[in-house]
């Protein structure tokens, strides 16, 4: 018989991990991860950075320039690379395997999150449990692409968009809202992780068997 079970711990844990996964997707999927200006020639000919320009956006995947600005708003975000080889590095690369990995793994979590009210365990084992133990692996491979992330800065896209960028060092690019909200994700992810088991303790507790025993399908314990 299947019971539906909810607690706080448990109910939290399934929307931070729903929030965690989706900002995370956003956050890749978006241009702005870097912050600079469109090169514009300056009276002798030489290339230098726009001071009045609008913004130039390169994400790992995406950009967007001032060029763009007259495109629908849902097209503002383009792919500079056709394929998997032209990313602007290979540091970027792996990057994006890293990330896509995590983020893959939470996204399957995530689903699986929202049926933990009804399936606590499969084959015996917890699901809170192994939900918990893949979230803490997609944190590591989130950390390891955002270790990758700056060390791909050197590349001509991103001295395009800043002058004096190395890696490491974005020059005179800035860090967009999409870099600190997939750093934020990372440290959530870990702490999802450290939920998950909070959750399991919460829906296996004796007030819950008691319930069972007295026969309730649906039980609520706030």
């Amino acid at each position: 018989m299947c019971h539906v079970i909810v607690t706080c711990r448990s109910m939290l844990w399934t929307l931070l991990s729903i929030v965690v996964a989706f900002a995370e997707l956003v956050a890749f999927m978006s241009a702005d991860w870097l912050i600079g200006k469109a090169k514009t020639l300056s009276g002798d000919g030489d290339e230098q950075a726009g001071m009045d320009s609008e913004p130039h956006y390169l994400g790992i995947l995406c950009l967007r320039t001032p060029a763009m600005q007259q495109v629908p708003r849902d097209t503002l975000c383009g792919t500079y690379a056709k394929s998997f080889g032209e990313i602007a590095s290979g540091f970027w690369k792996a990057t994006a395997i890293f990330l896509a990995m995590g983020i893959f793994i939470l996204c399957v979590v995530a689903l699986v999150s929202v049926f933990t009210m009804c399936v606590q365990s499969i084959m015996r084992k917890s699901i809170f449990n192994v939900c918990g133990l893949l979230q803490g692996i997609a944190g590591l491979f989130l950390i390891l692409g955002l270790i990758f992330y700056p060390a791909g800065w050197g590349c001509q896209e991103v001295i395009d968009c800043g002058q004096h960028a190395s890696p490491y060092k974005p020059g005179d690019c800035s860090l967009g809202w999409a870099f600190y909200t997939a750093t934020g994700g990372t440290v959530l992810t870990f702490i999802c992780a450290v939920l998950s088991a909070q959750a399991e303790i919460a829906t296996s507790s004796d007030k819950v068997q008691e319930e069972i025993e007295e026969g309730k399908n649906l039980i609520c314990l706030l």
